[in-house]
């Protein structure tokens, strides 16, 4: 069994037995869902584009059980003391900090019939959070599954995401779209989620990189971001007012062959915003095929394409994220890019298996000798999805 998967065995056990010491009895399910990492389609989910995430091995642990009266109760290892909140008072500007997760969860799987009642949750997690892996989509998932099932909502798969989604859109303030909802609830072994965020159609596409003799790496910056401030959402209101412009339900409806006609409307500066969503859409689409065709360089010269557009016309990077790239590539790394909505967090590279190792000693130098903080750098393989662990 991988070290990882020891360790979220490991958490699971601990979860269970921090609700044991928190609510005095036994959780009645512990829960767990993935952080995920985006392989290729940044800023594309709210745009009803294309996006390619993969959920990784770092999970986060909901052990719950139900509760007295309507009240929703949350205590975490990561987070001081416990919190509560009656049922019927959970609502958008109502709760604040990391609790608003769940409590978003509990708010919207509830709104639609009132059929939920009093659960107590206990909260655990190997996901950095503000590191570009989703850790607030792995934490709405997880307490998604747990609240079908005490509750018996019998709710769908995209019924779960939605309620996650808007858990963090209208409780948390993030405006956020599907796509990490989704990679976490639906990740597979080995395989990436290409998901059409218009039809909400999913395909498991397989990978195939170990076979291939390749890792994915990722390089943490250590730069935190927020994306229920700032410049996430500077960006979505950018494309929106794009779409507005030209008269389109969303940039979805722009192609390519489409971006002389609109240079010609646009301001100058939505203009790169807009292009960036626009040809984001088609390499999520050339990823897909490329991996189909087993042509990996290419893969790798998407992502790389990717994130020079994410920090030229998106303006989304960082200095150390640039840095990150730009050491991948110097260590003969196939492409790579950032991921996640930007400002902070983490880079991930196609690299030789033989190749990790290089790559990180060059990246441990380059932030030092930068005078940054050092990266944390690791191997991430596509995991499953959302799964009850007991």
């Amino acid at each position: 069994m991988p070290a990882i998967a020891k360790t979220v065995t490991g958490l699971s056990a601990a979860a269970a037995r921090g609700f044991a010491d928190s609510y005095g009895k036994d959780p009645e399910t512990v829960w767990s869902a993935p952080g995920r990492v985006n392989l290729i389609g940044e800023h594309t989910d709210y745009n009803q584009g294309l996006v390619l995430p993969f959920a990784i091995e770092q999970r986060t642990v909901v052990a719950a059980a139900r509760g007295a009266g309507n009240v929703v109760a949350v205590t975490s290892t990561l987070y001081p003391g416990q919190v509560r909140a009656r049922l019927a008072e959970i609502a958008p500007g109502a709760v604040s900090g990391w609790s608003a997760y769940p409590f978003g969860v509990a708010w919207a799987l509830n709104e639609p019939g009132g059929l939920g009642g009093g659960v107590e949750l206990f909260i655990d997690s190997l996901v950095p959070a503000g590191g570009g892996l989703s850790s607030s989509a792995a934490l709405e998932i997880a307490v998604a599954c747990a609240l079908n099932e005490l509750w018996a909502l019998s709710a769908s798969r995209p019924q779960l995401v939605h309620a996650s989604q808007r858990a963090e859109n209208e409780v948390v303030g993030a405006p956020t779209g599907i796509m990490d909802q989704f990679a976490s609830l639906l990740g597979e072994a080995g395989s990436a989620v290409f998901l059409d965020c218009r039809t909400e159609q999913t395909q498991i596409v397989p990978l195939r990189l170990r076979e291939a003799g390749l890792e994915l790496v990722l390089i943490d910056t250590g730069e935190r971001h927020a994306h229920a401030s700032g410049g996430y959402a500077a960006r979505r209101a950018s494309c929106e007012r794009a779409a507005r412009e030209l008269g389109v339900t969303s940039l979805r409806d722009i192609g390519v062959d489409d971006l002389d006609r609109i240079a010609r409307v646009l301001d100058e500066e939505t203009f790169r915003r807009a292009r960036h969503v626009v040809t984001e859409n088609e390499r999520v689409a050339a990823t897909v095929r490329a991996l189909g065709e087993g042509d990996l360089a290419a893969v790798g010269r998407l992502l790389t394409a990717s994130h020079r557009s994410m920090r030229d016309d998106f303006e989304i990077s960082t200095p150390a994220l640039d840095l990150a790239v730009d050491v991948a590539l110097g260590a003969d790394a196939l492409g790579a890019r950032m991921t996640g909505g930007g400002f902070g967090g983490a880079a991930i590279a196609i690299t030789g298996r033989d190749g990790v190792a290089g790559l990180t000693r060059s990246a441990l130098e380059a932030f030092g000798t930068a005078g940054m903080p050092a990266p944390r750098v690791e191997v991430v393989r596509p995991s499953a999805g959302a799964r009850r662990e007991a």
